[in-house]
């Protein structure tokens, strides 16, 4: 970076980027609403719609609000380290809390109806996503939230968790995509092939998971809008390195 640049700027782009996202986001929760109120009968729990809590959950959580808990290090890029990686933190543990929501839902549902569990590829992609995204936040809340872990063990798994990010996202959208697929051949089987409205809007929401999905993904490749380390965060993290490496036998105030 040149000398005289403000850190406080925006790269070009990132800003409309991270607003369409948000856009499609809205759009998402929107589209899943109107399915569920429309035709599905509405959202409730003790009742014959429990099962509807379910589709909503895990866009609101395993889609919506992971994809944001991806962006923060991007859109909060000049905030300090550790408050952004506690919302990031934050952010993927309300995901799973809802999603554990929207699973309890579905069991609970299938058990009412006598409906088997665990039998359909939705059902394995989901609860893999799931499973490994809890995993993923155990381990990157003990490497990177709470203090012990090495710089050098930090460093060498965060690639791991980065991917692993990236992976369990696409994963997650690609569940419900099969998920939106099963419940419509579910209820509109015969008339699905006719263009029905229910048909085109539930076509509509996968497109608007898939444009999600691609939006997020582009902001977190893009290298020239990754979060810059903050002077002080680099001169911290050398600190640290120094302590628990014990590379340099002393000094430092």
């Amino acid at each position: 970076a040149m000398e005289g640049v403000p850190p406080a700027a925006s790269p070009a782009g990132l800003s409309a980027y991270v607003a369409v996202s948000q856009l499609l986001g809205l759009m998402l929760l929107a589209t899943t609403g109107a399915w569920l109120g429309r035709y599905r009968g509405g959202v409730a729990w003790h009742s014959p719609l429990q099962f509807n809590v379910h589709p909503l959950c895990m866009v609101l959580g395993m889609v919506f609000l992971q994809g944001d808990a991806l962006l923060v290090y991007r859109v909060f890029r000049n905030e300090a380290k550790r408050s952004v990686k506690a919302l990031h933190a934050l952010l993927h543990g309300l995901a799973l809390a809802i999603a554990l929501v929207g699973i309890v839902a579905v069991f609970e549902s299938h058990r009412t109806k006598g409906i088997p569990d665990m039998y359909s590829l939705h059902s394995w992609c989901g609860m893999a996503a799931f499973v490994l995204y809890l995993l993923q936040w155990l381990l990157g809340c003990g490497f990177f939230l709470f203090p012990g872990a090495s710089f050098s063990l930090r460093a060498r798994y965060k690639p791991q968790h980065v991917f692993s990010g990236i992976a369990l996202f696409t994963l997650s959208i690609t569940a419900c995509l099969l998920g939106i697929t099963e419940m419509l051949l579910f209820n509109i089987r015969d008339s699905y092939s006719r263009f029905v409205p229910e048909g085109v809007l539930a076509n509509t929401l996968g497109v608007l998971l898939v444009a999600f999905g691609l939006v997020v993904g582009y902001v977190l490749t893009q290298d020239d809008w990754k979060r810059p380390p903050l002077p002080e965060e680099l001169a911290l993290s050398m600190d640290f390195k120094t302590l628990t490496e014990g590379e340099s036998p002393g000094g430092g105030s």
